[in-house]
């Protein structure tokens, strides 16, 4: 069999698994160096560019833009020009690739007849836009009016031929995988009408044409720049690269539009459209990952429900302020009470401090009150678990809250410390939110979402009088808690709150 080789979807990173075909950056036909960047490919973390890992000529395009592939599968098909389509077909079959469908072509009886004058195209491939063809060109009319560029299937260079050459493509016939306009179909819909081919001349926006008229789809450039560049009709041989790996970054192409007088300073009056900010791609951590698997999976599979209730903690701030001024060694936090008392309710209504066994379908409910306390990082969220918190003291809590969080920031909790858990509290009240929902941290089956405590307005009676309150909310797992056991956790939280001595007895 004849020199062919595969391009795969290659492995960038252990997680990948797949990925989606973003653009082709060069044509079937087109010859290739190795280290040329050949394909846009999107992972669920980033949008990379595909280098070449060989020389070769592209001669067959399976992984069409838009379509997602496993790792290892065949985009792309490299042989030499002795290599005929049935041994391409053959090597495909035999690494199970399928090529795409082209459709087929249309037949001679379903094409409209010709006009009888000698300047007609007999297919009616070509239709001149409102854009005069560049000298050196020639053009037939067509009947085929009116279909704008937007509507075909056509790669980017060839979009940039009809633009530059006035071709309304709506009338060509493209003869790539799903019937893809190519610019040597563009070529050939001229000669057929009866024209001449020129060079095109790439034309901006202004109507100023660049210095370089070359095709720039092998110089290596940021996606981002790329599609700035051609936005604003800049050739990308007339950037000076210096972005990573000595790509043309949008930088290079702005001071190139510059140089040109395509400045977006000057869109009003040169019709240049608006150039596309630039932004940095951060890839997913291995936290972030897990984050993002974990809190999809709850929201999509526990059916969560939510109660929302006020506390007042003017008797806890006292108990606080009187606790942190006797005792200097200990600076207890409103949220060391709030886990407390978290512990103390799970006591009284214990079918609360469960967790949802999905695998045996069952409810695992727990002697001890293990609290889990939601800690923020800068690569995520994570959750160590204070342990027997309803046998603490609230100076044990607040340093082991402490501690534990110290951990988590330095990236030494130990697994034992952040998983499993009985409930879980989210505070946000220091970053001044009054009230919010929190998704339930499997296999938990409940959260509080803890606001700012506040001064209101609160009805004493006949009277009103200004209270500290701090609005809390109840997300619960409907399978393993109902409506009126999360009310009742609830109000024993509200009398904890509002009593705190009882938290000490």
């Amino acid at each position: 069999m004849a020199d062919i080789k595969a391009i795969d979807i290659p492995k960038w990173g252990l997680s990948m698994e797949e990925g989606l075909v973003n653009a082709w950056l060069i044509e079937e036909g087109d010859s290739f160096t190795k280290g040329q960047l050949i394909c846009e490919i999107e992972t669920s973390k980033i949008t990379n560019e595909l280098e070449a890992p060989f020389d070769g000529v592209l001669r067959k395009i399976v992984g069409i833009p838009g379509q997602t592939l496993p790792v290892g599968a065949v985009i792309g098909v490299s042989a030499d020009a002795s290599t005929t389509d049935a041994e391409i077909e053959q090597f495909l079959a035999a690494r199970g690739a399928t090529a795409p469908a082209e459709e087929p072509a249309p037949s001679p009886a379903a094409e409209p007849e010709a006009p009888a004058t000698p300047t007609a195209t007999p297919a009616a491939k070509v239709v001149v836009a409102a854009k005069p063809a560049p000298t050196g060109s020639t053009v037939v009319p067509s009947v085929l009016q009116g279909t704008t560029q937007s509507d075909v299937f056509a790669s980017p260079r060839a979009l940039r031929r009809a633009e530059a050459l006035g071709i309304d493509l709506a009338a060509v016939v493209g003869t790539g995988p799903l019937g893809r306009i190519s610019v040597r179909d563009i070529d050939d819909a001229i000669r057929d009408g009866g024209g001449t081919v020129a060079p095109a001349v790439p034309a901006t926006r202004s109507g100023l044409p660049l210095r370089s008229t070359a095709d720039d789809s092998a110089v290596p450039a940021t996606p981002v720049a790329r599609r700035t560049a051609r936005s604003l009709g800049v050739n990308l041989h007339d950037c000076r690269p210096t972005g990573s790996r000595g790509r043309v970054c949008v930088a290079d192409v702005h001071d190139a539009a510059r140089s040109a007088q395509l400045l977006p300073e000057v869109a009003a009056q040169t019709g240049t459209i608006a150039v596309e900010p630039e932004y940095d791609t951060i890839p997913f951590t291995p936290m972030r990952s897990a984050i993002a698997g974990r809190l999809q999976a709850s929201k999509q599979q526990a059916p969560h429900f939510r109660l929302t209730a006020d506390l007042e903690l003017d008797a806890l701030l006292a108990l606080r302020k009187e606790i942190n001024s006797t005792v200097p060694a200990v600076k207890l936090s409103v949220n060391d009470f709030i886990v407390k008392a978290c512990a103390a309710a799970l006591m009284k209504v214990p079918d609360v401090n469960v967790q949802f066994d999905a695998a045996n379908e069952s409810v695992l409910r727990f002697a001890s009150a293990d609290v889990s306390v939601a800690v923020a990082l800068p690569t995520g969220l994570i959750t160590p678990i204070v342990r027997g918190a309803n046998t603490k003291s609230l100076a044990d809590i607040s340093g082991e809250v402490l501690s534990l969080a110290t951990k988590a920031k330095t990236g030494k909790l130990r697994p034992e410390e952040f998983q499993g858990g009985t409930f879980t509290v989210s505070n946000l009240g220091m970053f001044g939110i009054k009230a919010f929902d929190a998704i339930i941290n499997p296999p938990q089956g409940a959260i509080l979402a803890v606001g700012a405590g506040e001064k209101r307005a609160v009805v004493v009676g006949d009277s009103v009088s200004v209270r500290t309150v701090m609005t809390v909310t109840l997300s619960c797992d409907h399978r393993v808690i109902d409506g009126a056991l999360g009310a009742t956790f609830l109000r024993e939280l509200q009398r904890f709150v509002a009593s705190p001595a009882l938290m000490l007895v």
